[in-house]
Order: structure tokens, then C-alpha cells, then sequence
């Protein structure tokens, strides 16, 4: 049986899946699409990106609404090519944290070759510093891209949770997220040693990571059936990328992987009530991060 479902009090067979809106605050669509979604009982949860343009305008909404079950998706990479953004604390060169244009490196492995780990920590906490001083309720952290979680940078990302107190996404099936982080080469024996001291304090642990599938238009409905449902007992966060279609198309233009429909489908199939018919259908529970939170500090 899966710890975590013991801790939550659910039967061993029960399958539980947290419907996850990533990328908060990247855009006004993203923080619409949450707010729709979250609102109309679509999604449990979402995570913001504070260092984008848009943070503030759902950082006010948070702060009104403290129903809303909101983390911080901690941000060391911009990968866009005409939508960047960098640091909110840390500008020096010697960071290794900016790219030659002054934004955040594109991707995980330019961001390894050149990062100073301080200087890293040092962001990241004034990343969750900001969101609260916003007055956030942060429930929860998880990470861009994985960056967070590069090797280099792993124990200082275990220690902010651990200081606030905060549930990290870092399942206890490894390879169903590590595996389509683009980190490079990593030993999994720190990742795992991470999860064995949360069971061993009796902390809540995700066991697995699903995500947008990344499917043609064809294959939308039935990659969705199939992402919501899970066929394992336990507890699966979901990742998704909801995105209203008016200003995505302009943030993704000219990109070689952009795939508009991917987060313009999302916002459809959750909207139109064509995951919650899947999840009714096969019996499967929802929840959201606050849960876990809760737990966490229960545990003292």
C-alpha cells in the first residue's frame, strides 16, 4: 500500500490524482485559465512563476481569495524565444544564472554548466519570499522545467521545503518524472534517499508524476481519458498547462516546439466538464496540495 495513501486515511485500492496547473502567472491567459478552472471545481491546485510578467495580477488574486490552492513553481529557466524573463533577486554574471541576452538560461543543461549553487538558493528563496510577502497562502513547491531539482541544486531545494515547512513534488516513482526531465546524467540515489527520509518521518510523498501528454488534436480525448485515470493505487499529480488562446499563440510564435493546442485543448476538455465524466466514470479521487501541506506541519 502506498504510505501516503495510509496517511490520508484511504483505502488501499483508492486511485487519487491531483489536477496541477503549472505555469500560473506566466501570462494573463495562464492566470485566467487557472482561475477559471480552479473556480469552476476543474482543477485542485496550481503553482506561480514569480518571476513573470503576469505574477502580479495573480498574486492580487490569491490574496483576495485564499480558497485557492496555490505553490510556487520555482523558476531558473525562460525558455521561450521572444517571452523572456530572468532573476528577481540575484543579476550578477557570476550567478550563472543569466544567459548572454540577461535572462534566465533556455534550458536545464546550460543553466548546470554555469550555475553557482548559492546563488541559485538565493533566488529561489526569494522567489517564496515574494509570493508571500504578496500574501500568497503557498501551499506547496515544484519546479520549472526540473531545474530546481538539477543535482547541484537538489539539497538546497530540500532545505527551503524543509525551513517553510512545505510539501516538494518529488515522487516517490522517480523515473516517472525524472525521466522526462531534461537534467542530464544524475545518480537517482540522492532523489531516492530524499523520498526514504519523508516516509521516515511520516510526511506525506506523491508516488507518481504524470503530465500534458503532448498528442495531436485526434488523440486529444483519448490521451486525456487516459491521463486522468490512472490504472495504479496511489496518489498521481497531474501536471497540466491550461492556457486561455488569446495571447499563447503570440508567446509561442516562431518557437520550434510550439504546440498551441496542447495548453488551448487542456483549457477545453477540463472546462467543458470532459475529465471530471472520466474521473465519475472510474470511481478515481481528486485532491489538491493543501492537503498535503497540512500534513506536513501536523507533523511538527
Amino acid at each position: 500500500m502506498s504510505p501516503t495513501l495510509r496517511l490520508l486515511g484511504l483505502p488501499t485500492d483508492a486511485r487519487v490524482v491531483i489536477l496541477h496547473a503549472d505555469d500560473v502567472g506566466m501570462c494573463h491567459g495562464s492566470n485566467q485559465a487557472f482561475l477559471d478552472l480552479a473556480r469552476a471545481g476543474r482543477i485542485d491546485c496550481g503553482s506561480v512563476m514569480v518571476p513573470c510578467p503576469w505574477f502580479p495580477e495573480i498574486a492580487r488574486e490569491a490574496a483576495a481569495d485564499p480558497s485557492l490552492d496555490l505553490g510556487v513553481h520555482l523558476t531558473l529557466t525562460s525558455e521561450w524565444y521572444g517571452y523572456r524573463w530572468g532573476p528577481v533577486a540575484v543579476r550578477s554574471a557570476a550567478s550563472g544564472l543569466l544567459d548572454a541576452d540577461g535572462y534566465f538560461h533556455r534550458d536545464c543543461l546550460s543553466l548546470r554548466r554555469a550555475v553557482d549553487p548559492l546563488a541559485a538558493e538565493e533566488e529561489m528563496r526569494a522567489q517564496l519570499d515574494r509570493a508571500l510577502a504578496a500574501g500568497m497562502d503557498v501551499t506547496h513547491l515544484d519546479t520549472h522545467m526540473g531545474a530546481a531539482l538539477l543535482p547541484e541544486l537538489l539539497p538546497a531545494t530540500l532545505r527551503i521545503a524543509r525551513e517553510h515547512r512545505l510539501p516538494l513534488l518529488l515522487p516517490r516513482d522517480l523515473p516517472s518524472y525524472l525521466g522526462v526531465l531534461r537534467l542530464g546524467e544524475v545518480d537517482p540515489g540522492p532523489y531516492a534517499e530524499a523520498v526514504a527520509e519523508l516516509d521516515a518521518a511520516g510526511l506525506p510523498v506523491i508516488d507518481r508524476f504524470a503530465m500534458t501528454p503532448g498528442v495531436s488534436l485526434a488523440e486529444t480525448e483519448a490521451a486525456y481519458d487516459r491521463l486522468v485515470t490512472p490504472d495504479t493505487a496511489g496518489l498521481t499529480y497531474v501536471a497540466l498547462h491550461p492556457n486561455r488562446p488569446e495571447d499563447i499563440g503570440d508567446i509561442l510564435r516562431g518557437h520550434p516546439r510550439a504546440q498551441v493546442h496542447w495548453r488551448t485543448e487542456e483549457l477545453r476538455l477540463f472546462g467543458n466538464g470532459f475529465c471530471d465524466a472520466a474521473i465519475a466514470r472510474e470511481g478515481v479521487r481528486r485532491m489538491g496540495m493543501r492537503r498535503l501541506r497540512d500534513l506536513h506541519r501536523a507533523a511538527g
